[in-house]
């Protein structure tokens, strides 16, 4: 058994640093690679339906290992998990710097998600563990802000990196930065929580998750490639459906289940991954959207696409500790309000692009937007982790994780199909602005779905009552 009890503050500070730098990097590798594709593509002499396959099966695995990480927090000690997961993300760095084929480099890739899935679990629940609940929005506003700036600088970085020196070096930079914190790890990290020795993992579970999350991300990956009619695109999501249901059912019925279910019981939980959900799916669609607007239809290079979204990350990564303070001292509801107000105006806004939109409007709203996201994302994650019991967190995070993953990827999906569909019925005879007027159409439509997210806080988002007499002495311990 692990305890936190005797952690100091000193030691805690260390075990968030040593933590967030692991973050941090499994954050980075998701989107370096974006600007890193086309040179990779370019050196093994593949084309773009080979060469996706490089985030499809990253998505996949990650996919597989989010809804084990719960098990594995309670099973294995904070130390062990985390130096072991971090080397798997070293080791997968080593591949991708020694491949010679894409056929390695897939295989470094699958490596590297391993590590990242459970890093990206474990350290959200060791945050959550070390503060108690009237401090952990500050602490989720520091990993938000360590998660946020990484995509903030990555493409961008990247693009300088690889025109410097290659896109191996990328790998270079991430492989020696693990290897320091995995040394750092050994001698200072401390264990978190406990574990239980009791648990057993459930095979068939984890056969059923695979399939169930993994078949879904790949046919809504694959949807748009391939379309929704292609058999590559709905036998996955019927298999991902199906078996989703069956393990759902399982984690009902047995007695140490692979994803504690019962946090559902709390519908502080329920609808903050509900909400968190439908943010996820309207931000990673805008993402999408934004970049083919201004690379494809605009004929802007992918830097400059990088550089409109830039400020706006920026913000969002500047602004994570301090929504997190703000959460701390006045609670979520107005915080998540606001935020969802400002998301949809700047969402809605989109809805209005031309052919000579200026881009400084579009890095302003984009801001709006990033504005608005920060002040709900860290607020509603921790709002619904705050009304679980301790032994249920790990499962709660994973819960919430996996099923963003799985909302960012239909959301893409379905509205990017809108897109398309209202291109064609469009009866504009260019091809440029038949594709922005379907574009206006799923920003409408993304606009819609945040609107029903607004009147869901406004409904159910409360702020808990703290006692004044606990915050008066946390501040005091907090300034000392």
């Amino acid at each position: 058994m692990n305890k936190t009890g005797s952690i100091s503050k000193r030691e805690r500070n260390l075990i968030v640093i040593i933590i967030i730098v692991g973050s941090f990097l499994t954050s980075l590798n998701q989107t370096v690679l974006t600007s890193a594709l086309p040179t990779i593509m370019k050196d093994f002499n593949i084309d773009a339906n080979i060469g996706q396959w490089l985030t499809t099966v990253y998505l996949l695995i990650l996919g597989v290992i989010i809804p084990t990480t719960a098990f594995l927090v309670n099973k294995i000690s904070t130390r062990k998990l985390y130096i072991s997961a971090l080397g798997l993300f070293l080791l997968g760095c080593i591949f991708s710097i020694c491949a010679k084929n894409i056929s390695v480099m897939i295989i470094s890739r699958i490596i590297q998600a391993i590590g990242a899935g459970v890093l990206a679990q474990l350290v959200q629940v060791v945050i959550l563990n070390l503060y108690p609940k009237e401090n952990r929005g500050k602490a989720m506003g520091i990993y938000g802000l360590t998660v946020g700036f990484a995509p903030a600088v990555g493409p961008t970085f990247s693009g300088f990196i690889i025109d410097f020196s290659g896109w191996r070096s990328l790998f270079y930079m991430l492989a020696i930065i693990s290897l320091l914190d995995i040394i750092v790890a050994i001698f200072a990290l401390k264990n978190v929580g406990e574990t239980n020795d009791d648990n057993k993992l459930d095979i068939i579970s984890v056969i059923l998750s695979t399939l169930g999350f993994g078949g879904i991300l790949i046919g809504a990956s694959n949807q748009g490639s391939y379309g929704w009619e292609s058999r590559l695109t709905y036998i996955p999501l019927i298999v991902g459906i199906m078996s989703i249901i069956c393990f759902t059912l399982r984690q009902i019925k047995i007695k140490n289940p692979l994803l504690e279910l019962e946090v559902f019981k709390s519908r502080d939980f329920t609808v903050s991954t509900i909400l968190i959900c439908i943010a996820y799916a309207a931000m990673m669609s805008a993402t999408i959207l934004l970049s083919i607007y201004i690379q494809s239809l605009r004929g802007y290079s992918a830097v400059t696409s990088g550089l409109v979204m830039l400020p706006g990350s920026f913000l969002f990564a500047i602004l994570s500790p301090v929504t997190g303070r703000l959460l701390d001292k006045y609670g979520p509801r107005v915080l998540c309000i606001l935020g969802m107000i400002s998301f949809g105006v700047g969402t809605f806004t989109f809805s209005y692009l031309g052919e000579n939109t200026s881009l400084i409007y579009v890095t302003i709203m984009f801001c709006l937007r990033m504005l608005g996201l920060v002040a709900i994302w860290s607020p509603l994650t921790t709002w619904g982790i705050n009304s679980l019991e301790k032994e249920y967190i790990s499962h709660g995070i994973a819960i919430n994780n996996t099923l963003r993953q799985v909302s960012g990827a239909i959301g893409s999906a379905i509205l990017i199909t809108l897109m398309t569909n209202a291109a064609k019925s469009s009866n504009v005879n260019s091809h440029v602005a038949a594709s922005i007027h379907g574009m206006n159409v799923s920003f409408r439509i993304a606009g819609i779905l945040i609107a029903i997210g607004l009147v869901g806080i406004i409904l159910y988002i409360k702020d808990e009552k703290v006692e004044e007499e606990y915050n008066i002495s946390n501040i005091i311990q907090e300034e000392a």
